[in-house]
């Protein structure tokens, strides 16, 4: 059944009706953007390292044919078997094939937002075929029939309490038993099984090197590695933009991802898959899914470069406090609000203006993404593309005609602070939706421009 769209506004909305919730997801998402800036401050070449970071990714895009062919052909001598897959269809129909033939029915997969872009798991579900998510953020979410709300922290919106209640449905822990330490036990000992039988492991990737056609996969708690080393089969699934030129090259992003993210020196794993062990099958399949278009916007291309981070996530003061569902899709906040309209315009219309443009994203991304500068653009885009609501259509019409014109700007303003004074409930109402979350500021005496003038006029009689 087709899912119903609903706009950002309208699920945030719904969100915020849990204001606990709210307040404590705001706080726990700015506790780990500070454990960041320690993490960051702590390395005197930081800036450097993005800089770096930033030229690497920009010479990988000008360069990305070459590069691509150079990792599949290294890749080939390595004994793997390189998919292409033009878009999220031809992608499941690949990996449905891979797993087909070897008569499999329930398979692993760790953490990989590409399978999730592509809605991997409900693909493979229909075919018969049983999908674990062996993250523990991820399986959380899975049993609750849920999609990740962030790239890094999948169930960061779940509350312990809630965590126990789902596991003693479904893992039969004891009620009420919420405690963190025991929890984790009881997934360890639920997931291991799901290992030791599981002949298929899925992955994702998080860096791909062109000179040596190995895949470089991060994971804090070892699931990723565990899942290969036990199965037949290992399907690694990516997009085409993780490729970086040389192994060299790792040590400045691995530098840069685990204190981006979460604010640790380095990863606990960072898994290196170049050859099929004997009597193994590896499999890569290199997708595309809208990044070719991408690469050709100049306006755009630089959102390729995500290292998928998720420290704009927990900077965003909008997505911190709407919550990741409110985007619906895959990748939320700031960096999904760039991501999203290239792949379907009007259907992630409303993304870019879930912001405010403070420009906090573009200041903590580790390879220097001008996240703000193309929201500001996408919005362009969007309205001159006709797919923004008539409302908001007319109301950005209604603000150009009174900003392109001094008298009528002055004029509205003076109008509308003497409403602010002696009619205040014409704007001190529900249909005004500043006023929903906010107490409206005090009338001003008098407009800047007006304080200007004054004050120059008494500053060169003084003079």
């Amino acid at each position: 059944m087709e899912q119903k769209i609903y706009d950002h506004a309208v699920l945030a909305d719904k969100f915020n009706k849990d204001a606990s919730r709210v307040d404590w997801h705001d706080k726990t998402l700015w506790f780990i953007r500070e454990k960041r800036d320690k993490a960051a401050w702590q390395i005197a070449e930081w800036e450097e390292l993005r800089e770096a970071a930033s030229q690497v990714k920009n010479n990988v895009l000008d360069n990305l044919h070459d590069y691509l062919l150079e990792f599949e052909k290294q890749a080939q001598q390595n004994g793997v078997t390189v998919h292409w897959a033009a878009n999220a269809e031809e992608h499941n129909r690949i990996v449905h094939a891979i797993i087909k033939e070897h008569g499999v029915s329930d398979i692993v997969k760790s953490k990989s937002m590409l399978t999730e872009e592509c809605h991997l798991n409900e693909y493979l579900q229909q075919q018969g075929i049983t999908v674990v998510d062996t993250d523990l953020g991820e399986r959380i979410v899975q049993l609750a029939g849920e999609p990740p709300s962030h790239i890094v922290l999948p169930c960061i919106h779940w509350k312990k309490e809630e965590i126990g209640e789902l596991f003693h449905q479904h893992l039969g822990t004891p009620k009420g038993n919420a405690d963190p330490q025991f929890l984790t036990a009881a997934a360890r000992e639920h997931l291991r099984q799901r290992f030791m039988t599981s002949r298929v492991a899925i992955t994702g990737v998080n860096f791909a090197v062109a000179e040596t056609g190995e895949v470089v996969v991060c994971t804090n708690e070892g699931n990723a590695d565990l899942g290969v080393q036990l199965a037949e089969v290992h399907i690694a699934c990516m997009g085409i933009e993780k490729i970086i030129p040389q192994r060299k090259h790792l040590g400045i992003f691995l530098r840069l991802l685990a204190r981006s993210a979460t604010g640790q020196p380095v990863t606990t794993y960072s898994s290196h898959f170049r050859k099929p062990r004997p009597g193994q099958a590896m499999h890569i399949v290199l997708v595309d899914n809208g990044r070719s278009e991408r690469l050709q916007q100049e306006s755009f291309r630089n959102a390729l470069k995500c290292i998928r981070c998720g420290a704009c996530m927990n900077t965003c003061p909008v997505y911190r406090r709407s919550g990741g569902h409110s985007y619906q899709y895959a990748i939320a906040g700031p960096i999904g609000s760039i991501l999203a309209p290239g792949l379907d315009m009007k259907q992630h219309a409303d993304l870019p203006f879930a912001s405010t443009l403070c420009g906090s994203c573009s200041n903590v991304c580790p390879v220097k993404i001008n996240i703000h500068e193309q929201l500001y653009e996408w919005r362009q885009v969007l309205v001159k593309s006709g797919h923004v609501s008539p409302v908001k259509k007319a109301g950005i019409s209604g603000m150009a005609a009174v900003l392109e014109r001094p008298g009528i700007y002055k004029f509205s303003g003076a109008v509308g602070r003497w409403f602010m004074k002696y009619i205040p409930v014409l704007v001190n109402n529900k249909l005004n939706p500043w006023y929903k979350q906010r107490e409206m500021p005090a009338v001003p005496r008098q407009s800047f421009n007006e304080w200007y003038r004054q004050n120059r006029k008494q500053n060169g009689k003084q003079s």
